[in-house]
């Protein structure tokens, strides 16, 4: 490990105290972990502490775990990743976030922290059904306003759950239920190069 990468795990560890779960470093790359309830003041003092100084949220998104490592994940189902840059000591980290309850994920929003953070949020609600809480305008983004489920969640159904046609003798569009079968068609692929979680 790179003396550079030595002093800001050592900067993190300082900073964060109890509040760091773990902190792990692959390929010049360090990625920490915090409970839920320590996000937003993990979130602070990332942001903050002047040895830190993480100013800018580059991306957040959501992960589903569920059979992760072909069946041999134990942890939470659903995280949240977010990737935070400090521009004026030109330093990265990635924070993993887990929700706490696999029926209902909620994690709280970091918009008064990073305001960039608005639609990284509706995308990981969007997509995985993560809410987060105190979100100002939490709603749907990339699909329709009819769409049913949360289509990047491993078990969502390939083929949906609803399809939207013309109806001609409605003279509108309609949603109606998809009538196949469902099945779970996501490819499992298992990648040993690169970047590893957990």
């Amino acid at each position: 490990m790179s003396a550079r990468l030595e002093k800001l795990s050592q900067d993190i560890r300082l900073a964060l105290g109890e509040k760091l779960a773990t902190l792990k470093t692959h390929v010049g790359e360090i990625t920490i972990e915090v409970k839920a309830a320590d996000l937003l003041e993990a979130c602070l003092l990332l942001r903050d502490a002047p040895e830190l100084k993480f100013e800018q949220l580059i991306d957040l998104c959501g992960v589903d775990y569920v059979e992760y490592g072909d069946g041999a994940w134990t942890g939470q189902r659903y995280a949240v990743v977010y990737h935070l840059l400090s521009v004026s000591l030109n330093q990265r980290v990635r924070l993993r976030v887990f929700a706490e309850d696999e029926d209902f994920p909620v994690l709280p929003t970091v918009i008064n922290l990073w305001p960039g953070a608005n639609w990284f949020e509706r995308e990981a609600f969007d997509l995985y059904g993560i809410m987060f809480d105190g979100h100002p305008d939490l709603r749907r983004l990339l699909t329709d306003y009819g769409f049913v489920g949360h289509p990047f969640r491993k078990d969502f159904p390939m083929i949906g759950n609803v399809e939207m046609r013309y109806d001609p003798d409605q003279q509108r569009v309609i949603y109606q239920p998809v009538s196949i079968e469902l099945r779970n068609n996501v490819p499992r692929i298992i990648r040993d190069e690169g970047f590893h979680h957990g």
